[in-house]
């Protein structure tokens, strides 16, 4: 069988308030690892989640 082009993966806050999106992205076009600017209800303002992987 061929392997999946998209992998889930686990968006962690750089507030370090233990907050974490999940979200998909496709493994063979984007190779780097993804940082994305999003919503932290936790410390109640916009922050870097950087990827890490689902345990």
């Amino acid at each position: 069988m061929a392997k999946a082009t998209t992998i889930k993966i686990r968006l962690v806050s750089s507030a370090d308030t233990g907050y974490y999106y999940v979200a998909k992205k496709n493994s063979r076009t984007m190779t780097d690892k993804m940082v994305v600017r999003k919503y932290d209800p936790v410390a109640r303002k916009h922050v870097e989640f950087k990827e890490a992987k689902i345990k």
